[in-house]
């Protein structure tokens, strides 16, 4: 499933930099994450990295769209087609994940 910020938000922008996928941007009134791009850091990182930063843990999984560590890796390779060590990774199923985290 995408991540996403909820209303707790406080518009800090930590979690802004941190999105290998670009994912977030500043909406009207919270940020926002494009749920096209997040892949809740499949491929990067064991953990989303945007929650690891929230200093209110807002960065929470949307739970009306769940996806697997196939699709969400899917879409890593997709917006980063360049990117021959992430494909490697993922290719070899060697790759941080939220999925396989302890």
């Amino acid at each position: 499933m995408a991540t996403m910020i909820t209303a707790e938000c406080i518009q800090c922008g930590a979690c802004l930099p941190e999105c290998p996928n670009e994912a977030i941007s500043q909406g009207s009134e919270l940020y926002e994450i494009d749920p096209a791009r997040c892949t809740e850091c499949v491929g990067f990182h064991e953990k989303e990295a945007c929650q690891a930063v929230c200093p209110v843990e807002c960065c929470v999984p949307d739970p009306g769209r769940p996806e697997t560590e196939d699709v969400l890796a899917a879409r890593a390779i997709a917006l980063h087609p360049g990117d021959a060590a992430l494909r490697a990774r993922i290719g070899s199923k060697s790759f941080p994940s939220r999925f396989r985290a302890k």
